[in-house]
Formats: C-alpha cells, sequence, structure tokens
C-alpha cells in the first residue's frame, strides 16, 4: 500500500481502511498464538500499513483544522 494511494482516499475510505487492517492484524496475532502462521511477514506489514493510514488520516485533519 502505497502512501499516494491513501492520500487520494476521503477521510471516510481511510478510517473503514483503518478498521480492516485492525482486524486482520487481530487475525494474524491469534494465528501465531497457535501457530498457524504462514507468512510471519504479513504482521509487520499489516502494522505499517496501519501506522501509513493513521499518519495520513492526521495529516487529513491538520490540513482541515488549519484550513
Amino acid at each position: 500500500m502505497k502512501a499516494e494511494d491513501l492520500r487520494s482516499k476521503t477521510p471516510d475510505q481511510l478510517r473503514d481502511e483503518l478498521v480492516a487492517l485492525k482486524k486482520e492484524a487481530f487475525n494474524l496475532r491469534f494465528q501465531k498464538a497457535t501457530n498457524q502462521l504462514e507468512n510471519t511477514a504479513r504482521i509487520r506489514q499489516v502494522r505499517r500499513d496501519a501506522a501509513r493510514v493513521s499518519t495520513i488520516l492526521n495529516e487529513k485533519a491538520a490540513e482541515a483544522a488549519a484550513n
């Protein structure tokens, strides 16, 4: 997921994306705990994507507050 793609989305779409990523991270943690996780790198990828979405949401909020 690229930041450029995220910046073109609306805040509502970003919030939906963040919820989906957090759910996926939750499921991945459970898979790890039960030794069912196959792609361990996916945890890192999802965590970073969630942080990226959160950062862009904050940027949009700051931009809206400044206007």
